[in-house]
């Protein structure tokens, strides 16, 4: 590894804080986590700049740039970088490319005597370093199951894990939308990048990285095309649990917990919110459904929905999950689990799977044939 490569992985592996000049519409299509936006130039700043770039110049555009930043709005630009340095000293500054945003910005502030590092290469360098640990990954071991069976809460007794569903802030089906907004491309890549990091994947380690058996799609999230590919040919733990004890989670998981998630956020507004929520995931997948099933299923919830606003009793709603789960989530989850099941190295119900991956990980016996050539 190069030092430029190294210093890079470090700014990630110690969460150094980043100050982001780039114009507000630029941070919003994609930044890293660790980053906060402080822009040089506004995206109406921005614009004016761009156009006059294009018609007459880089120095006529940069000229205009110091004029449009200037007196109290320089000052003002200047005290929101050093306000923010304040209580994050070991900040550092980029741009697009490590260019003259930044460089102006450092220049600035050490007029006020704040010395600021800058990113060489600015975001483009620091994008570019995220997206090669795709190139690289670690043999993964699939998590999966029918709905229900609590794959993430499985995932979640384990450190070496990636949790796809928790970066892409999506459960990843109809029903999976959260009040929170799904992250941009860009920002999910990012995360999921250095989460990779660090878990020290670059570090020729072949232990299996546990990852939920996931679609091409959690949302409107897509994975790397990377991720797809080596999913594709992964071995698989399968969890089974009982359709009362599926039921019972689904309702904890996307009734109750969301509900009290709903009530929170929106107050007076949260059962309409809430009904709409569920109304329109069940709508989503209509055609899949088939008018029929689809029409039953809906006035099942819609019953509940009624019995929940006039009793708050949310009980109703285990009888349209425990429908929705026999006639349309098994028979999809059973037919793609078949195409699965050459790849399959260990099932059982929860407990069972995870003695048997804590046995294999805190012991030296042998796996299963078909995923001796995996490291778990």
């Amino acid at each position: 590894m190069s030092d430029s490569s190294t210093e890079l992985k470090h700014i990630f592996l110690a969460d150094r804080p980043l100050i982001d000049v780039r114009a507000p519409v630029e941070f919003a299509r994609g930044a890293f986590p660790n980053a906060v936006n402080l822009p040089l130039l506004d995206d109406t700043e921005r614009h004016q700049v761009g156009i006059c770039y294009k018609n007459e110049g880089s120095e006529t555009a940069f000229n205009l740039g110091h004029q449009l930043v200037s007196g109290k709005l320089r000052i003002s630009r200047i005290v929101a970088w050093a306000d923010w340095l304040a209580s994050h000293p070991d900040a550092m500054i980029y741009c697009f490319r490590g260019g003259q945003r930044s460089q102006i910005a450092c220049q600035w502030l050490g007029a006020e005597g704040l010395v600021v590092p800058r990113v060489p290469g600015g975001y483009k360098v620091l994008r570019r370093f995220l997206l090669a640990q795709f190139q690289s990954l670690p043999p993964l071991l699939l998590v999966s199951g029918r709905a229900g069976t609590g794959k993430t809460v499985f995932l979640n007794h384990f450190n070496r894990k990636l949790d796809l569903e928790g970066f892409a802030r999506h459960r990843g089906s109809a029903f999976g939308k959260l009040i929170v907004a799904q992250p941009v491309q860009v920002d999910f890549e990012n995360l999921l990048a250095i989460a990779l990091l660090k878990l020290d994947i670059q570090s020729g380690s072949q232990e299996a990285m546990l990852v939920e058996d996931e679609a091409r799609l959690i949302g409107r999230i897509q994975l790397p095309l990377s991720f797809q590919m080596k999913m594709k040919t992964a071995p698989l733990l399968v969890i089974e649990a009982s359709l009362t004890d599926r039921t019972q989670h689904i309702f904890d998981e996307y009734i109750l917990r969301q509900w009290q998630d709903y009530q929170l956020a929106f107050a007076g507004a949260a059962f309409d919110a809430f009904a709409d929520y569920l109304l329109n995931a069940v709508d989503a997948i209509r055609k899949r459904l088939g008018n029929a099933s689809h029409q039953e299923i809906r006035a099942m919830l819609a019953s509940a929905l009624s019995r929940q606003r006039r009793h708050d009793d949310l009980a109703l709603h285990q009888q349209w999950i425990e429908a929705l789960l026999v006639g349309y989530y098994d028979p999809m989850y059973d037919y793609q689990l078949a195409q699965k099941e050459s790849r399959v190295i260990y099932r059982g119900i929860r407990d069972e799977v995870f003695a048997w991956y804590k046995d294999r990980l805190n012991s030296s016996c042998s796996v299963p044939v078909s995923a001796r050539r995996y490291k778990i």
